[in-house]
């Protein structure tokens, strides 16, 4: 069965100022919008951006326009020095974190074409880069009544029915799926687009390499929820759709101000309303749906 959730405030509002949330690869679309609601509903939120200039700009604008309780700092997620010294200050400056949105992400393909041009990057930045912060992150999240919440950026292109291998598909979709066999399967990707033989190996068409590095972030993220049943650490993924970014060259569907609101609304289900291990997805009308 599917469900619908509706992006408005959620009305039990069981968050306050000392709830803090990180957004990464924030300084601008999805990211920074994402930042900008979370401050609106009256949350504490650090905006992280590997460029330290941008970052520091997007961070100054939020207070420029009022908002006291955004925090930077320039975090690389592809980089696990970069993650260490984040979380060592996040530590020692907060202690405690609430809700994680891990929204960086790169790509180097504009819309329409459908080269595989630096696969190593993606992999590293959209998998490994979520999968190593959030690792590290871990022993951080508060996990009382409320309920900690992780909610990983991802997109449909790295939907398990996008696989023309059976194998591969048999892997990811097992119950007993663990990481050592998802890192396997990233592996093997790598090595088919360095041999040439990736297209005959039964890989995603549209995106290959993108859409590889967020069906491992979704594979990653049902296994995380897994360990963490009933733990108050809550797991899922969300797909933006077509979004007028920079990643889409400007072109889309709608803006990055209706998928914020959409994510905040999925961040700040009441507890008793929270899911975990979902797949969901914006849609048009101000609405999202979730795969189970």
């Amino acid at each position: 069965m599917d469900h619908l959730i509706y992006p408005l405030p959620p009305t039990s509002r069981w968050w306050s100022k000392g709830t803090t949330a990180i957004v990464t690869g924030a300084n601008k679309g999805i990211g920074f919008e994402v930042v900008k609601k979370l401050l609106e509903l009256g949350l504490t939120v650090v905006l992280t951006a590997r460029n330290a200039k941008n970052g520091s700009l997007a961070a100054d604008s939020l207070r420029r326009a009022g908002f006291q309780n955004v925090h930077f700092y320039c975090l690389d997620v592809s980089d696990p020095s970069s993650i260490a010294a984040f979380v060592s200050w996040f530590r020692h400056n907060f202690g405690v974190l609430d809700i994680l949105v891990n929204n960086a992400a790169v790509s180097f393909n504009a819309v329409g074409d459908n080269s595989i041009k630096e696969p190593e990057t993606i992999i590293k930045t959209n998998f490994y880069g979520a999968k190593l912060l959030t690792e590290a992150l871990l022993p951080l999240f508060r996990r009382l009544v409320s309920v900690s919440r992780i909610l990983n950026i991802s997109s449909r292109l790295g939907s398990l029915n996008k696989l023309r291998n059976p194998s591969v598909r048999q892997t990811l979709e097992s119950e007993e799926l663990n990481n050592e066999q998802i890192d396997a399967t990233v592996t093997q990707f790598l090595e088919d687009v360095s041999s040439g033989t990736w297209e005959k190996k039964g890989w995603p068409e549209n995106w290959s390499d993108y859409a590889v590095s967020k069906m491992a972030l979704n594979a990653y993220s049902r296994v995380l929820a897994r360990r963490y049943n009933g733990k108050k650490l809550s797991v899922n993924c969300f797909c933006p759709g077509f979004t007028r970014t920079s990643m889409t060259g400007g072109q889309g569907t709608h803006t990055a101000e209706d998928v914020a609101a959409t994510i905040a609304t999925l961040v700040l289900l009441p507890p008793e309303k929270l899911t975990s291990g979902k797949f969901f997805m914006f849609l048009e009308h101000k609405k999202i749906i979730s795969r189970l």
